[in-house]
């Protein structure tokens, strides 16, 4: 039987920042009410030290290819509507695993 990881990744841009701790008030409570809402695990993956920006991303596993896919699209809804900040740049990938790769007993 299959599995199905997706992955949403988006670059968030804040250039008006101007401290660490502004950014942190701007993209820690949309990421926690995405959490909140859809099944996804959540990181901050990159421009943790910068002003500026801020690269986040988003992991679903499912059964079914559509909806690994469909909650990975309203995630990325909800993160361009939902936050003092540009979505600069963002990627949707949703990988195919076979789980009967698994040794037996798994």
């Amino acid at each position: 039987m299959p599995a199905y990881v997706g992955f949403y990744a988006a670059r968030l841009e804040m250039p008006w920042v101007r401290s660490l701790k502004e950014k942190r008030a701007l993209v820690r409570p949309v990421i926690e009410r995405i959490r909140a809402r859809f099944p996804v695990s959540a990181a901050r993956l990159d421009g943790l030290d910068a002003h500026g920006w801020e690269a986040v991303g988003f992991v679903v596993i499912g059964n079914e290819a559509g909806w690994v896919e469909e909650v990975l699209t309203q995630v990325a809804a909800f993160l361009r509507a939902g936050g003092e900040y540009a979505v600069r740049a963002e990627q949707i990938e949703v990988v195919r695993w076979d789980t009967d790769a698994l040794p037996p007993g798994f």
